[in-house]
């Protein structure tokens, strides 16, 4: 298995929906998370580089951002949620669409969902835990800002998130750790993760997909 460089990664594409989005080719894993939850940060050092835009304004991320990582690879980095100063049609506009990514999009490998390890499971990460549970999507999610906890409190948080996806029937779909952009903590693990989804030993998705999620 080839292993994937991370800092070649380089902007492709805006979407403002699925129908904009690349062919069904190869593979990707998308980020999602609510606007202040630093996901922008989190790919920016998972690449090394600058390649997703940070803001002080949450909620800056209003289109699906496709990141090449090779040929048949990429990130996708989806509209963050929460605390756009945007109006609520606007809103639902994006939660229709990261509905119909999540549970449509056939080269779609695996969800990254990100969370402020200080305030982990709101309504809106429940919501995107539920629709990729729907699409048979596994998760990853990241438990952000850990720097901002002690080793103890980190740890506890991240039992108390574990016992509550147990407990929603959700630890069958995911997976999760702690993760600092700012200290590189968990790095290893996320880019261990992208790559068994990135890069499986199987034949990567062509461009008519042979087996279709469920609807």
């Amino acid at each position: 298995m080839t292993e994937i460089v991370f800092t070649k990664a380089y902007f492709s594409k805006s979407a403002p929906s699925i129908r904009e989005c690349p062919p069904e080719t190869g593979y990707e894993v998308a980020f999602a998370g609510r606007s202040n939850a630093g996901k922008s940060s989190a790919i920016n050092a998972l690449t090394n580089q600058k390649l997703a835009r940070t803001s002080k304004t949450p909620g800056r991320t209003q289109l699906i951002n496709f990141f090449n990582l090779g040929e048949n690879q990429r990130l996708v980095d989806l509209p963050g949620y929460g605390y756009a100063k945007v109006s609520r049609e606007q809103k639902e506009k994006w939660q229709r669409d990261l509905s119909e990514y999540l549970q449509k999009r056939q080269t779609l490998q695996g969800l990254v969902l990100l969370m402020d390890i200080r305030h982990p499971l709101q309504e809106f990460d429940t919501t995107m835990l539920n629709w990729a549970k729907r699409g048979h999507m596994p998760v990853h999610i990241l438990l952000t800002k850990a720097d901002k906890l002690s080793r103890s409190q980190a740890m506890k948080s991240l039992f108390e998130v574990q016992k509550e996806l147990k407990h929603l029937g959700l630890d069958k779909v995911a997976s999760v750790q702690c993760f600092s952009s700012l200290k590189y903590t968990g790095l290893d693990d996320l880019k261990a993760k992208l790559q068994s989804w990135l890069a499986p030993e199987t034949n990567p998705v062509s461009e008519q997909a042979t087996e279709e999620k469920p609807q």
